[in-house]
């Protein structure tokens, strides 16, 4: 369980702290920073942490052999401390900043509705369901809760797949042997 606590603490850290570097230096609606696209390559990037535990379980725990259940079971759990982590430093974070991020976000969304040519009734129809999703996001923190959660965890299930499937394979990046005669070596 070191393992995915470890690693699983520090793929969460690593995701918020590019997260709101970029949400903290770039205003919102410039650059690629506030996309959802960057968002979850950040995810994937960071989730590497995910194959590092597996990895590191199987070849020290397991002498370098573990099943695909078994390693699948080390991904997942190491996803969701991530994912917990990642869960709590964004309530973290919005506490922070007053709950703005949402308000901003929708903003910006409504900006580049009426950039497209939405008028009229058709933007006040949008303007005033994402008011309604703003209002209901930022008064229920379990639906924020589970609004996070679930933005990261088909990530950190296909991370986990990914991991499991390569690392079943023992001669798929082989555990390194180190005895007397390689470490008096060293």
């Amino acid at each position: 369980m070191r393992y995915v606590f470890v690693y699983g603490l520090l793929s969460g850290l690593v995701i918020m702290a590019v997260l709101i570097a970029g949400l903290s230096l770039v205003p919102v609606g410039d650059g690629v920073v506030h996309t959802v696209w960057f968002g979850y390559l950040v995810m994937l990037v960071a989730l590497t942490f995910v194959f590092v535990a597996v990895k590191r379980y199987r070849d020290v725990e397991r002498g370098g052999v573990i099943r695909f259940a078994r390693a699948l079971l080390i991904g997942l759990a190491t996803s969701g401390v991530a994912a917990l982590a990642y869960v709590a430093i964004w309530e973290v974070y919005l506490a922070a900043t007053g709950y703005a991020f949402m308000g901003e976000y929708v903003d910006e969304m409504l900006r580049q509705s009426e950039a497209a040519g939405v008028t009229g009734s058709a933007l006040a129809a949008q303007r005033a369901e994402w008011e309604a999703f703003v209002a209901q996001y930022n008064s229920n923190p379990l639906l924020r809760v589970m609004f996070t959660f679930i933005e990261i965890a088909p990530a950190g299930l296909l991370v986990s797949l990914v991991s499991a499937a390569l690392l079943r394979n023992p001669k798929f990046l082989p555990a390194r042997i180190r005895n007397a005669e390689t470490t008096a070596m060293t």
